[in-house]
């Protein structure tokens, strides 16, 4: 039986599981399963890696780039952005790559205007990196916002996202879990005031489909998308490359 799985931490809000077993009944898949491995530290990992059925995994938060280490090889983007969330198990190595950054262009650019060629980012973390490289790969300029800048970036903080600044970047991606099931009433701290129809508001959370924050920008116009297909793309994705 080949084994895949979804590590990070905690699991509760994860789809994935649900996603493998629906695909593998529909396509009569019948020597495979998709388990989650809610791992409370990234050390847990070798010991996983002694079932010699696992064949492939998923990686979320927090452990986008924290698994880096662990890698035999790195594809052209893990490499560039430093951020895993798929890889391959063979002959006992792991083969890291990126699927999120396709899932998430080929989601994004659906309802992409040409008005949105300024961004913010909302958070740092390891899916924030694949958003950078996808906006790179688009020509849109962007700021990164976060409640903890780190030393050395331009990052700014939320207190500095003045309402100007938010009329000028008609793009707005959330990569934080703020509004994430079950803590559906955070959102992230921004001046909703002054969205537009002329705004976008992408969230890479999926569970709730409308998060907090896509609902306030829905009230004022906006375009609006989750991560939900962003999630399905990046699954299909990441079984091609378990399949190679």
């Amino acid at each position: 039986m080949r084994k895949f799985g979804l590590i990070g931490f905690p699991l509760s809000h994860s789809f994935s599981k649900r996603f493998f077993a629906e695909k593998f009944e529909a396509e009569g898949i019948t020597d495979c399963l998709y388990e989650l491995y809610p791992l409370e530290n990234i050390s847990e990992l070798p010991a996983m890696l002694l079932d010699k059925n696992l064949c492939g995994l998923n990686v979320t938060i927090p452990y986008k780039e924290r698994v880096i280490p662990f890698l035999d090889f790195k594809n052209e983007i893990v490499a560039r952005i430093n951020a895993c969330n798929c890889i391959r198990i063979r002959d006992g190595r792991l083969y890291g790559y990126n699927t999120d950054a396709i899932g998430f262009q080929r989601s994004l650019v659906k309802k992409l205007g040409p008005g949105h060629d300024r961004a913010l980012i909302l958070g740092t973390g390891g899916a924030s990196k694949a958003v950078e490289y996808v906006l790179g790969q688009l020509g849109i300029s962007y700021r990164y916002v976060s409640r903890t800048p780190r030393t050395g970036f331009a990052d700014l903080r939320y207190e500095e996202v003045s309402e100007e600044l938010l009329l000028t970047h008609t793009l707005v991606i959330n990569t934080t879990p703020l509004g994430m099931y079950p803590r559906t009433e955070e959102c992230p701290p921004l001046p909703y005031q002054v969205l537009s129809p002329k705004h976008y508001l992408y969230d890479l959370v999926y569970n709730p489909a409308r998060t907090l924050f896509l609902q306030k920008g829905e009230e004022h116009g906006a375009t609006v998308e989750n991560g939900y297909e962003m999630l399905i793309i990046q699954a299909e994705e990441s079984w091609k490359i378990w399949n190679e």
